[in-house]
């Protein structure tokens, strides 16, 4: 996210003038005489006021630039190799000794009061503000400087992808460290009974004791390090009332159908379909057999009830005819007529699309097709699926 810079020397003034300027300028005008005497004086007191850092007088400006170039070697060492970028928070009211002291603590440089004598130095002390940003040991005294006093807001693309459940976009929070917000934090927010903005529970019929499963819109976020459990929440949210139009809406009403009930058949069709294709003519075996009574046995909610019973983190694990009927729970649609109690992942559109305008069909049964590329071969009664076993 930062870029290594070429080298340059910490201790340039902003208008270019360095020590070694001196030097040079010294060697210039070295000339025999009272004249070459008086225009060293001149050139001498020249330097030391306009090279005297702003809120020092011109001795205390000396003392510093000293300091600052005894301990040229520290300002341009890196504490260490690991270019991993770690979170450090500048509170209200810290002074820039208060900064240094806080760097060293978490590990990213040595000496304190160099950071706070070199922010000053540069004139840069006034511009450290509150915030998050995000550094590593393998920044210098100079480029970390740089980025806590660097106003654009760092970003992290967050890519939730359709059919993830919800502890496991919690999950990959946690792996994702330039958030501010924890996994924990954000289940806290979109499970059963939250307090949710502008009457979304309502609008969609999501139940009172349901969690936000099955609305967290799948889509790629550019999150900021001012971000919270909450305003996340909130960005997906606004986004599944952006793409689940009004329209939709009001298709799904026509049928007699709430949004919830429309959502938690999608996400099963989200887990099912391999091919877009054929989502809506999965989605017509579902409401043909919902339209009879008929059972799913929709194999999802067998691993989606399974993971709920053992919560060991493998929340599509792997099923065997005996689970079936072991995986009790209100989610197993083996076991259980109707609609799960809820979505068991979040859809994509076209899933929602796809129980909103299904394909009509006589079709009650499905299985995946022999040749391996996820289509499906369907089937009207129970004889016709079970003679399409692959051999």
């Amino acid at each position: 996210m930062y870029e290594q810079q070429p080298y340059s020397d910490p201790l340039q003034e902003p208008h270019g003038v360095s020590v070694r300027t001196l030097g040079n300028i010294l060697r210039a005008i070295l000339i025999p005489g009272c004249l070459g005497f008086i225009l060293l004086c001149i050139v001498v007191s020249f330097f030391v006021v306009i090279t005297t850092p702003k809120g020092y007088n011109p001795i205390e400006g000396m003392a510093i630039r000293l300091y600052l170039v005894r301990n040229r070697d520290e300002l341009n060492s890196p504490i260490g190799t690991d270019p991993t970028l770690k979170r450090f928070e500048v509170r209200e009211g810290e002074s820039a000794n208060d900064i240094g002291i806080n760097l060293v603590t978490a590990g990213f440089i040595r000496n304190g009061s160099l950071f706070a004598r070199y922010a000053r130095f540069q004139g840069m002390d006034d511009d450290l503000r509150p915030g998050v940003f995000f550094i590593s040991e393998t920044m210098t005294y100079d480029k970390i400087l740089e980025v806590l006093t660097d106003p654009t807001p760092t970003t992290a693309r967050f890519l939730v992808r359709e059919n993830m459940r919800m502890e496991e976009i919690a999950a990959q929070i946690d792996a994702t460290p330039l958030l501010s917000f924890t996994g924990a934090e954000f289940l806290a927010v979109v499970g059963p009974s939250a307090i949710l903005p502008n009457d979304f529970r309502a609008r969609y019929g999501i139940p009172s004791n349901a969690s936000l499963e099955g609305f967290l819109y799948p889509a790629t976020y550019e999150l900021t390090a001012a971000d919270t459990a909450v305003s996340f929440r909130d960005q997906m949210l606004t986004a599944f009332d952006t793409y689940v139009t009004q329209d939709l809406r009001d298709a799904a009403a026509l049928q007699g159908k709430t949004m919830f009930e429309i959502v938690t058949l999608a996400s099963i069709i989200e887990r099912e379909a391999v091919l877009a294709s054929e989502r809506p003519t999965i989605a017509s075996v579902y409401l043909n057999r919902l339209n009879i009574g008929q059972k799913l046995d929709a194999d999802p909610t067998v691993q989606y009830q399974l993971a709920n019973n053992r919560r060991d983190g493998v929340w599509w694990p792997l099923i065997t005819a005996d689970d079936y009927v072991s995986a009790v729970g209100p989610y197993n649609t083996y076991l259980n007529v109707g609609l799960p109690p809820g979505p068991i992942v979040n859809p994509s559109l076209s899933s929602i699309r796809a129980v909103i305008y299904p394909a009509t069909t006589t079709y009650f049964y499905f299985r995946a097709a022999c040749n391996g590329d996820g289509s499906h071969q369907f089937s009207t009664t129970f004889e016709e699926h079970a003679a399409k076993g692959c051999p």
